[in-house]
Formats: C-alpha cells, structure tokens, sequence
C-alpha cells in the first residue's frame, strides 16, 4: 500500500493540467472550421463555451460536446417537399 508522498505506479499516466481542454485550433481542426469562425462566435457569443489563460483559449471538451448537442436539439427538421414517397 503506497503511503503520502510517494510516486505514482509507472504504469499510471501523470495527468496534466489541461487533460479534457482542448485549444482553439484543435478544435477548428477538429471541426473543420477556420480559427477566425471560434473567434467570430466567441465574440458573438454563439459557439461553445471558452476560457482565456493570456493569450491563448481553451474548450473543455464535455462543453464543446455539451453545445454540440445543443445544437441538434435546436436545429429545425425540415420537412421534404415533392419527389417520390
């Protein structure tokens, strides 16, 4: 049994400070959207959540997943109109 003070298993990944956040650009690429638009929508304030630390931003990924939800939820079905049944 391990007592305080003593290392993590080797087998156990350190975890980081930014384990579940995610930067801007990764998440542009992730999205396949350009940089500009997560900026655009931050100061719009329509797209997901964000933090700044300087000058850089972050997402929490539940909360990007969070809206991403949110946004199928919002998202009007449209009806088909004509063709073939």
């Amino acid at each position: 049994m391990p007592h305080l003070g003593s290392m993590p298993e080797p087998k156990d990944k350190p975890r980081t400070l930014l384990t579940g956040w995610i930067s801007r650009l990764d998440l542009a690429l992730e999205l396949g959207l350009s940089v500009d638009t997560l900026r655009r929508w931050e100061a719009m304030r329509t797209g997901p959540p964000c933090v700044r630390a300087g000058r850089k931003v972050y997402y929490r990924r539940a909360a990007v997943e969070d809206w991403l939800e949110e946004q199928e939820q919002a998202a009007p079905r449209r009806r088909r109109s004509g063709g073939r049944r």
